[in-house]
Order: structure tokens, then C-alpha cells, then sequence
């Protein structure tokens, strides 16, 4: 990913809660030279040393596959949004900002436990707080048993590459007026992306 140095992010304790909190990603892969992406939710988990997104996809989805010895590439999107240079104190042209985190690492196939264990965390991660959560082990056997219709699979973390184009370069007069723009915005993406901004702001301060 092309990054200028002043919108890189090297933080990795940044890019985790990043990737945590914009967990839908794009899984990347190639079959004889054509690309092939799948959208879908995926885990960032420690084990030991390393870093490793997880997931799966459905049996009847070719790019598991398509895993091997070729890198994939993972990408994340957070808030974006079109930024109009009217916003501008001075004349220059618009543009867009964005978040945006790539990573970039080795896939392999899980076995069926490590698949169930991964299940299990997801379904606690995005249960757990509701009324009636659906936990792995309160699945009946036979709603476990559609898990022959999945492939489980883990992307060992190789290289990591995160940009936040989010007008660091405009004056502070700019910036805030851009920051007010977005947020009285009516699509909910610039309203994100206007907290973002402050967010950032606020890290840099």
C-alpha cells in the first residue's frame, strides 16, 4: 500500500485496536494470476510470539484453496469519506480521507478442534453482552454439525501496513472546519470519520 510518511501508522498497539474495532475485513488471494476476495469478519489473536487473524469460509468457497506459500493479503477499512476543498481557507483541490490497515502473511487450514476453539471466541465476542447470547456450548449437536460446511483457516502475520489520511497536513483552521463539515454530515461514514479526526487529534496532542 502506497502510504505517505505523514498519514503511516507504526503503532502496533494502535493498528490491534484498530483491527479489533473494524473487524470486517477483505481476504485476498490469487488463483493463477486472478485475484480472488472474500468478505468476512476475522479474529487477531496472540499465540505465543506471533500474531494471527482467523477464520473461515464456506466449503463451497474455492479460495481456501487457493492457500499456500504465496502471501494473502488482509485489508481493513475504517471510516472514509469525500472532502470537498470548499471546506478550505485557501484554494486547492478536494480529495478523500480514510483508515486503512493491510496485512499481509501465510494462510493455513485449521484443524477441526482449533476451528471449534475459534468458533467459540467469536461467538463470545460478539454474544456474550446480549440478552440471549448464542454461545458455542449451548449450540445443540445438530447446529454443530453444519460446521462440516465451513474451512477454518489462520493468517500468521507477516507485514503490517496502516494509513489514516485524515488531513494531517491542513492548517488547524481547515482541519477543525473539516472536522464540523463531516459531523453535521447526514451519512453516518463522515460522522465516524469526524470522530476519527478528533480522535487523532486528540493522540497527537
Amino acid at each position: 500500500m502506497y502510504i505517505p510518511k505523514h498519514y503511516e501508522i507504526t503503532d502496533f498497539e494502535e493498528i490491534r485496536d484498530f483491527i479489533e474495532k473494524h473487524s470486517f475485513a477483505t481476504l485476498v488471494t490469487t488463483h493463477e494470476g486472478k485475484p480472488l476476495a472474500t468478505h468476512l469478519p476475522l479474529e487477531l489473536v496472540k499465540r505465543g510470539d506471533d500474531y494471527y487473524l482467523t477464520g473461515h469460509l464456506a466449503y463451497r468457497n474455492p479460495q481456501w484453496q487457493t492457500f499456500g506459500d504465496a502471501p494473502v493479503l488482509v485489508m481493513f477499512q475504517g471510516p472514509h469519506a469525500y472532502i470537498s476543498s470548499s471546506w478550505y481557507q485557501t484554494e486547492d483541490v478536494p480529495t478523500w480521507n480514510y483508515q486503512a490497515v493491510h496485512v499481509y502473511g501465510t494462510a493455513t487450514i485449521m484443524e477441526e478442534q482449533e476451528l471449534k476453539d475459534d468458533l467459540s471466541r467469536l461467538l463470545q465476542n460478539y454474544e456474550s453482552h446480549r440478552k440471549n447470547p448464542i454461545l458455542w456450548e449451548k449450540l445443540s449437536p445438530q447446529a454443530k454439525k453444519q460446521i462440516k460446511g465451513i474451512v477454518g483457516f489462520k493468517v500468521k502475520v507477516e507485514d503490517v501496513q496502516a494509513a489514516y489520511k485524515l488531513s494531517q497536513t491542513r492548517p488547524e483552521v481547515d482541519y477543525e472546519n473539516i472536522v464540523e463539515q463531516l459531523s453535521q454530515a447526514d451519512d453516518l461514514n463522515s460522522q465516524q470519520l469526524a470522530e476519527a479526526m478528533k480522535a487523532n487529534r486528540q493522540k497527537g496532542d
